[in-house]
């Protein structure tokens, strides 16, 4: 680690739980972001802020006027940018020694199973349940942790699914991809504007806890926001031998 490196991640250092092997170990780490909007917003800039070595972000969107209110990786000057490119400035524009891949496109199985098989951790940041399930179905199948978010309105939700866990459940043992749900697009419900924030950070900080080996992170805990009342609440969730992408029928 370089004497710039050492004052730029001092805080971290200090960490008794991170200590310069953790931040070493985020330094050589390699995560997948999939979404650049609200809840990739800010993940993306706490993983670059705390170092994480290479961050590939993948989204097919561009930025819209509609989408400042809370996806703070963008400005009025990169409205009508892609998303990806937007969110590579404002990585390289705190932290330069990151290198960013940015992918211009939809997250189908082919580019997942591509990508998911070269990251340390994999960060679900979209906001559909096909997207959802192919995320997870990758990650099951090359055995990478994975960290899914979702907020709406004022409710939001993390876990995390870490397929090296013999205990853990797998995103489709929550939420089964032949089970009917209502899509809800922020576009259509709205969002409050923290929510993905609070959300968003709490993902980049499971992710920086799996990299780095700090703490207890939420493998098998489904911790559910009220936003309302500024309320959480966390559901065990376990494995389940039914499940079609994880389970032991599989």
């Amino acid at each position: 680690m370089t004497d710039d490196e050492l004052l730029r991640y001092s805080r971290h250092i200090l960490l008794n739980e991170v200590g310069i092997e953790g931040q070493e170990r985020i330094l050589a780490a390699h995560v997948l972001i999939i979404g650049a909007g609200g809840l990739g917003s800010p993940v993306a800039l706490y993983l670059g802020s705390a170092g994480v070595g290479h961050i590939t972000v993948v989204d097919h969107d561009t930025v819209d006027m509609s989408n400042l209110q809370r996806q703070i990786a963008h400005t009025m000057a990169r409205v009508g940018q892609p998303k990806v490119l937007s969110a590579q400035t404002a990585i390289g524009a705190i932290n330069p020694e990151v290198q960013v891949i940015p992918i211009i496109a939809r997250a189908d199985a082919a580019l997942l199973d591509t990508l998911v098989a070269q990251a340390d951790v994999v960060l679900d940041c979209c906001d559909n349940f096909a997207t959802r399930h192919a995320i997870n179905a990758a990650c099951v199948k090359h055995g990478i942790p994975l960290v899914s978010g979702a907020a709406i309105r004022f409710d939001g939700q993390v876990c995390v699914y870490d397929p090296r866990d013999a205990e853990s459940p797998c995103y489709a043992c929550v939420f089964p991809p032949d089970t009917s749900f209502e899509e809800t697009r922020c576009a259509t419900m709205g969002v409050f504007a923290p929510l993905v924030g609070i959300i968003g950070a709490i993902q980049a900080a499971e992710a920086l806890k799996l990299l780095s080996g700090a703490g207890r992170p939420l493998t098998g805990r489904l911790l559910m926001l009220d936003g309302r009342a500024m309320e959480f609440t966390e559901v065990r969730i376990g494995r389940q031998a039914s499940c079609t992408v994880c389970g032991m029928a599989h």
